[in-house]
């Protein structure tokens, strides 16, 4: 990648936020569930926005029925332990993410049929694109790393998992 100026960063900061975008610039500690306890998608999707609604101010409901319907299009289960669920809101002021953790695994519908661990959710304004395709770019890339899915695997709490994805995050 090249290199960036001052001036440049000066001049062009969305486009420097973009290019250095982190997962956690735009998830919150409170957004990540250490132990999912539902064993259905539909139930693992209302558990994981739970957080979300609260921090977006949207309604529980409408954030599930957008994450359903995406879900009918394909799953978002992309194999190896991974469901990365997504959807587009109207009106929503800026991209919340969440992190959630099945310690039993469920079926998420995964393209390999195994079991579904490691969830990130990701919600995004309606106008998104852009940011929205390089957050999803930046998790699945990250997310082939096995010795860190194996350490949020491994996790015992909220606190944990947070300062492996901020570990992992800063490296990458």
């Amino acid at each position: 990648m090249p290199q960036l100026s001052k001036d440049s960063i000066t001049r062009y900061p969305i486009l420097f936020y973009e290019l250095n975008m982190k997962i956690l610039d735009v998830m919150q500690k409170e957004a990540i569930i250490d132990d999912l306890k539902s064993q259905t998608k539909k139930g693992i999707l209302e558990e994981m926005v739970a957080p979300l609604a609260n921090i977006t101010g949207r309604d529980h409901k409408d954030l599930v029925r957008v994450l359903m319907d995406r879900e009918r299009l394909g799953s978002t289960g992309i194999g190896g332990g991974i469901g990365i669920p997504h959807g587009k809101i109207k009106d929503l002021e800026s991209l919340v993410l969440g992190f959630g953790l099945s310690r039993k695994g469920v079926d998420f519908e995964a393209i390999d049929g195994e079991p579904t661990h490691i969830f990130f959710i990701l919600i995004t304004p309606e106008n998104s694109t852009g940011l929205h395709l390089k957050l999803l770019a930046r998790i699945s890339r990250i997310l082939k790393n096995d010795h860190f899915k194996e350490r949020l695997q491994n996790a015992t709490d909220r606190d944990e998992i947070f300062d492996i994805i901020k570990e992992e995050d800063e490296d990458f």
